[in-house]
C-alpha cells in the first residue's frame, strides 16, 4: 500500500534506514542493561538494581517508539539478534563485570548513542522528516539524562 506522508520514497527510506541503526544501538543496549540489572553483585547492588532496572524499562519503551516511527514511514524494522548486531553502534557484553565496570560501560554505551541519534537527526531532517528529527532530539534528552547520572556515579 501506498505511504502518502509528504515524504517521497527515497526520503522515507533514507530516514528509515538510519532509525534502524538507532533502534537496534538502543535495543543492544536495554539488552546489556537488563544484563546488568540481574547480575550485579556487591555492596551497590540495591541502587544498581533498581537504576538498571529503571533505565531497561524506559529503553525498551524507546525501542518500540523508534520500530512503530520505521513502520509509519513505510519500512520493516529490523527485528533480530544477527541485524541489531550488525547495525549497533554498541557492542554486547558477554561477561559479568563489576559494578563499577557495569557503570562505565552504560556511559559510553549512552554517549554513544547520543552521538548516533544527533547525526541521525541531521540525516532525518535533511530529507524533510521533521517527526524523526523531533524523536531524535528526546532520545538525545534521555540518553544525556542517563549519561550524566552514571557518570555523577563514577566521579
Amino acid at each position: 500500500m501506498k505511504v502518502e506522508i509528504g515524504l517521497n520514497e527515497k526520503a522515507r527510506r533514507t530516514a528509515a534506514e538510519a532509525l534502524a541503526k538507532v533502534l537496534a544501538s538502543s535495543y543492544v543496549l536495554a539488552l546489556k542493561t537488563q544484563s546488568f540489572h540481574w547480575n550485579v553483585t556487591g555492596p551497590l547492588f540495591a541502587p544498581l538494581h533498581e537504576q538498571f532496572g529503571a533505565q531497561y524499562e524506559a529503553l525498551s519503551d524507546a525501542v518500540d517508539e523508534i520500530a512503530e516511527r520505521i513502520r509509519a514511514l513505510g519500512h520493516a524494522a529490523p527485528g533480530s539478534f544477527a541485524q541489531f548486531k550488525k547495525l549497533s553502534v554498541v557492542e554486547e557484553q558477554t561477561g559479568t563485570p563489576k559494578a563499577e565496570k557495569m557503570l562505565a560501560e552504560l556511559l559510553a554505551d549512552h554517549e554513544a548513542v547520543i552521538r548516533l541519534a544527533r547525526a541521525t537527526k541531521d540525516i532525518v531532517e535533511g530529507v524533510g522528516d521533521s517527526e524523526s528529527g523531533d524523536m531524535m532530539v528526546e532520545r538525545m534528552q534521555d540518553h544525556g539524562k542517563t549519561a550524566w547520572m552514571l557518570r555523577s556515579q563514577l566521579a
